[in-house]
């Protein structure tokens, strides 16, 4: 019987030790390859849009870190940055459209009333170096061409400073990554509802490479 419990008790330490080491090479690891993208993405964006990116910060007084950061995460600093459709978006501006939703964030139905299902695929895909979401263009009183134009970098710093301008002054980063992402500040609770859960750290993380060029 004594022998048995110390088998067991040493099996409960094997067992410790080898979860312990799981986690700690997990989070290494993925601090590894925080690193490796960031690194990438981040040659990629001063190459392609350092200048742009400070005058739009300087006109909107906004941390040249933090967006260059943000373009990195979202479009890997790569120019023509992409494009990206979300289907649950189509779908919920379709319903405001056509009446059964009275309204998806500040878009209402006679924002759409006119729209045809190809128009509202464009307001639901993400366009330009920020990924702004293409419905955005209602609420700057722009169109889809200009947030994913030669201006689009302006145009995406004018909706950041609409939207969370007054939080990135304050320094509230953690914050600020997660309502670009999710529209939402970082829930409470710590656990964050990014479609990465790796993009707040990744972007925090990436700031501090453009410190010493903002000052």
């Amino acid at each position: 019987m004594k022998k048995r419990v110390q088998h067991f008790i040493g099996a409960l330490v094997v067992l410790g030790s080898l979860m312990a080491g799981y986690i700690y090479f997990k989070d290494n690891f993925d601090i590894l390859k925080d690193t490796i993208k960031n690194s990438v993405s981040s040659s990629n964006a001063e190459e392609n849009y350092s200048e742009e990116v400070k005058r739009a910060a300087n006109e909107f007084d906004l941390p040249y870190p933090y967006l260059m950061s943000l373009i990195g995460l979202e479009c890997g600093g790569k120019k023509p940055a992409g494009s990206r459709y979300e289907k649950h978006v189509f779908k919920r501006l379709q319903e405001v459209r056509d009446g059964k939703r009275t309204n998806y964030e500040n878009v209402t139905r006679s924002h759409l009333s006119d729209a045809s299902d190809e128009a509202l695929k464009n307001l639901a895909t993400s366009w330009g170096p920020f990924q702004l979401m293409g419905y955005k263009c209602i609420l700057l009183g722009v169109k889809i061409k200009d947030i994913r134009g030669d201006n689009s970098v302006i145009y995406g710093a004018k909706w950041i400073d609409l939207a969370y301008g007054e939080k990135l002054r304050k320094g509230q980063y953690k914050d600020c990554f997660h309502i670009h992402n999710t529209g939402r500040s970082y829930p409470s609770n710590g656990k964050p509802t990014t479609h990465d859960l790796r993009y707040v750290p990744r972007g925090i993380a990436g700031m501090k490479k453009y410190q010493d060029a903002s000052e």
